[in-house]
Order: C-alpha cells, then sequence, then structure tokens
C-alpha cells in the first residue's frame, strides 16, 4: 500500500484527473454489466416463458398481450410485428415493424458504453501530457543545477514523470477491455432480438401456409 501511495504522489498533479477517469469509467462499466445481464435475464423469460409459447400455439392476440404488458425491450419488437401482422398487412411490413422496433430499442443497449473507449484514449493522453510536463520541468530543473548532480537529478526526475504514462496505461487497459467486452454483450443482445424476429417471422409463414391449404 506504502509503494501504491508513493507511486501515486510521485506522479504529479496529472496522476488525480486520471483517478477520476478511471473511476467513472469503473462505475459506467458496472452500471452497463448490471443493466445488460438484468436485460438478458427478463428478456429470455419474457419471450421463452411467456411470448413463445402463445406464438406456437397460434394465439397471436394473447401473445400480443402478453408482449405489451412484459416490460422487456424484447416485447416492444414482437408487439410491433404482431399489431401489424393483425391489421392483415404483409410479412414485410410486418419485418420493417419489428425493425423499427429494435431501432428504438438499440440505443438504450447500446447507452453509455461508448463512453469508455473515449475515457481509455483521454487516460492515456493525460498520462503523455504529463510526462511531457514532466520532462519539460525536469530538464528545466537541471539546467540550473550543479553539474555534479545532474545526472541524479535527471534519472530521478525522468522516472517521476513517467509514473504519469504508467497510471495513464494502466487505466486505459481495463478500461478498454469492459468496452471491449460490453459491446460483445450488446451484440448478443441485439442477435437474440434479431432471432425473436425471426421467430415470430417463421411462425407467421406457417401460420398464412396452413391458412391457405384450408
Amino acid at each position: 500500500m506504502e509503494t501504491i501511495i508513493r507511486f501515486f504522489q510521485q506522479g504529479g498533479p496529472f496522476m488525480y484527473p486520471i483517478a477520476v477517469i478511471l473511476l467513472i469509467g469503473v462505475a459506467i462499466a458496472i452500471e452497463r454489466y448490471l443493466y445488460l445481464a438484468k436485460l438478458r435475464r427478463t428478456n429470455r423469460m419474457a419471450f421463452e416463458e411467456g411470448i413463445w409459447p402463445q406464438l406456437r400455439k397460434g394465439d397471436f392476440r394473447k401473445a400480443m398481450k402478453t408482449a405489451q404488458h412484459s416490460g422487456a425491450e424484447i416485447g416492444v419488437i414482437v408487439s410491433s410485428g404482431l399489431s401489424r401482422f393483425q391489421n392483415r398487412q404483409s410479412r414485410s411490413d410486418v419485418e420493417y415493424a419489428m425493425e423499427e422496433g429494435l431501432m428504438e430499442v438499440l440505443p438504450r443497449l447500446e447507452k453509455r458504453t461508448p463512453y469508455l473507449a473515449t475515457l481509455a484514449n483521454v487516460a492515456t493522453l493525460l498520462g503523455l501530457l504529463g510526462t511531457i510536463i514532466g520532462l519539460i520541468a525536469a530538464f528545466t530543473a537541471v539546467a540550473n543545477a550543479d553539474p555534479a548532480e545532474k545526472a541524479n537529478l535527471l534519472s530521478e526526475s525522468i522516472s517521476v514523470a513517467m509514473n504519469t504514462t504508467a497510471f495513464g496505461l494502466m487505466s486505459a487497459i481495463p478500461l478498454l477491455l469492459a468496452h471491449a467486452f460490453l459491446q460483445t454483450r450488446t451484440n448478443e443482445m441485439v442477435d437474440s432480438l434479431e432471432m425473436a424476429g425471426v421467430k415470430l417471422l417463421n411462425v407467421i409463414s406457417e401460420t398464412e401456409a396452413n391458412a391457405t391449404k384450408a
């Protein structure tokens, strides 16, 4: 702990904004992870236990009512498609309605996640800026120092200045990893929503084919 505190104190004033950026990024990453985990669980339960069994039975009216009252993003998409189908619109209109529902849901899934990549870049740049300013101050101090002490003073000053870059990278790397992880989770969520739309279209096609045969 003492080593960490000393490392932070020797880094200079730029260590504090980098630390703030790291804390903000960690808070965003935790919030997004919990939100996506809850959303994934809610959507799966709403579709597999509520909407999908009714669709397989051909009870589209009840499925639409369940989707509207599910409170899940997948319910928005399914109810958008079913409302068009019940109005006897074409398959393409149903598909367009579900795409519109997905576009409505997508901003909520991706909300704040891009900030992590931006915060990682800002942390890296602040680390570099702190190092450059530290080196400028070091060379300025060395110019006025005793020639016998210049080498030691310069090496100590450079070591301290490099702490800022090190801390910037230490903050940026986990933020970039969190961004990649959350982006993958978001893409998986979008894929599951699209798959639900495809299943609905297949059920509609089977229903129309059976009605034509009858």
